[in-house]
């Protein structure tokens, strides 16, 4: 059986001229991990429009297309097209599992939630030729998985080749997260086997891991045997916590003795009503700057995520916002304008009152007004993003954050990394055309090793020339 795994790209991200970084980080593992579902006589070809072009001149048996929501109406017209071609048409995905009905119409099959359990049943019935419309998973469970098909990933086309998800979503109920509409109906947080983890850890290459985890520490048990399961690996790994995760116990400082040197931490806003609408209490009454502290002295690189547009925002926000992270020498900062995805607590109750002005998919990016705002107008907000990421990341403030840093070591680490991030995008651009990208990779490992004293010492004397 030929099969095609598609995962389609936003336009930006295949343009011919412009290649932001961002979408070459990555690749489709979830697309890889069904694969390893079909049969090894099976033909299958998996393709990453973000990383190159789409062949649709094929003809597949069996078409797979991951759906989220600013890929909807791409993902739908190539699913269109191969049903007109006469191919079993699948999709699946967040998307997919926020609006069922919308996605039934372009597809044979569609799945809803995760798909370790429902696409075996799936395969099960399309061989037996009485496939169901629609599939949803009940069962959670991340044992006994077969290894995900990491042969058909085109490693040189990323950055960060070596990305890998060892738990599924996220204990905390945020009411903007696609999270609880994704697990509906079952566990909506679960984690693998310890060995089984760190049995796929030991069969990827090189040193580098991107945990993709939505919260790698969630369940603090398999952090913390995971963690000294990886101790002597070798491994430098970056992934996501909450400040709540970093506060508690000494998991923290387990991750950095296991290799973790870069953290995702969902910050989003410093008003304790906001954090109340948006039902983040993991964040409530937690010392932002402890936990930021925190993870400096273990020389562990933030970034930092920031949403904008909740309804106790004012005009100042954004000019808060940087300044705080410019102050506590936050590494990078993401900035969202609030979103709210369908399926989500947030689409439902601001859709009750009315609050949704635009059900254009592709403006469901994070740098958009979709709804009717309160405190600011569209307009403020959208400048008001804009306006912060480049300010951010301005060199000016990109040299200042870097020099709050008290390991000289550290200063450097959060120059490179800042300034490489967002200060040479047409290098990265051209990069990504010459086909180099992955032989980045060892710069990467390099800014992301770990400092002792003696070295900090070392570099003392370069560390004085920034400041």
């Amino acid at each position: 059986m030929k099969v095609k795994m598609i995962l389609p790209a936003l336009a930006e991200a295949e343009s011919p001229f412009w290649r932001p970084i961002k979408y070459s980080l990555f690749p489709p593992l979830g697309l890889a991990t069904l694969a390893a579902y079909l049969s090894p006589d099976d033909e299958i070809d998996l393709q990453d429009q973000h990383v190159e072009k789409l062949n649709l001149d094929d003809e597949p048996d069996l078409v797979i297309i991951q759906v989220y929501i600013t890929n909807a109406y791409r993902a739908y017209k190539i699913a269109d097209h191969y049903k007109s071609k006469g191919a079993y048409v699948l999709l699946g995905g967040l998307h997919v599992t926020s609006l069922p009905e919308e996605a039934a119409v372009h597809a044979d099959t569609i799945f809803l939630g995760p798909t370790e359990e429902s696409f075996p049943r799936f395969l099960e019935d399309f061989k037996n030729k009485r496939p169901q419309k629609v599939y949803r998973s009940f069962v959670r469970t991340l044992q006994n998985l077969p290894p995900a098909r990491r042969d058909l990933i085109k490693r040189n086309k990323y950055l960060v080749p070596n990305s890998l998800v060892v738990t599924r979503g996220c204990p905390y109920h945020c009411d903007f997260c696609y999270k609880d509409a994704f697990f509906l109906g079952g566990k909506s947080f679960y984690t693998q086997m310890v060995d089984d983890a760190l049995a796929e850890i030991d069969r990827l290459p090189g040193k580098h891991l991107y945990f993709l985890d939505d919260h790698l520490l969630g369940s603090p048990r398999f952090a913390s045997e995971l963690f000294e399961g990886m101790k002597g690996m070798g491994r430098l790994f970056q992934g996501a916590a909450t400040i709540d995760s970093i506060l508690n116990g000494d998991l923290i400082e387990k991750a950095a003795e296991a290799g973790l040197r870069s953290v995702f931490v969902g910050f989003e806003t410093f008003s304790p009503e906001n954090l109340r609408q948006s039902n983040k209490k993991q964040n409530m009454a937690r010392s932002y700057e402890e936990a930021v502290k925190r993870l400096h002295s273990l020389g562990i690189m933030i970034n930092g995520s920031f949403v904008f547009g909740l309804d106790s925002d004012d005009k100042d926000v954004f000019s808060r916002t940087v300044e705080w992270g410019v102050k506590n020498a936050i590494t990078t900062s993401t900035y969202h304008i609030l979103t709210p995805y369908p399926g989500t607590r947030l689409y439902q109750n601001m859709e009750a009152d009315g609050r949704i002005v635009s059900r254009d998919w592709e403006l469901y990016d994070t740098r958009h007004v979709v709804y009717k705002t309160q405190s600011l107008s569209p307009e403020e907000l959208e400048e008001g993003y804009n306006w912060a990421y480049k300010e951010f990341y301005s060199w000016s403030n990109v040299i200042d954050a870097s020099l709050r840093h008290d390991s000289a070591k550290h200063k450097l680490k959060h120059l490179f990394y800042t300034g490489g991030w967002k200060k040479f995008e047409p290098l990265w651009n051209f990069i990504i055309k010459a086909g180099g990208l992955n032989n980045m990779l060892p710069l990467l490992e390099t800014i992301l090793t770990k400092v002792d004293k003696k070295e900090d010492v070392r570099v003392d004397v370069l560390g004085s020339v920034i400041n």
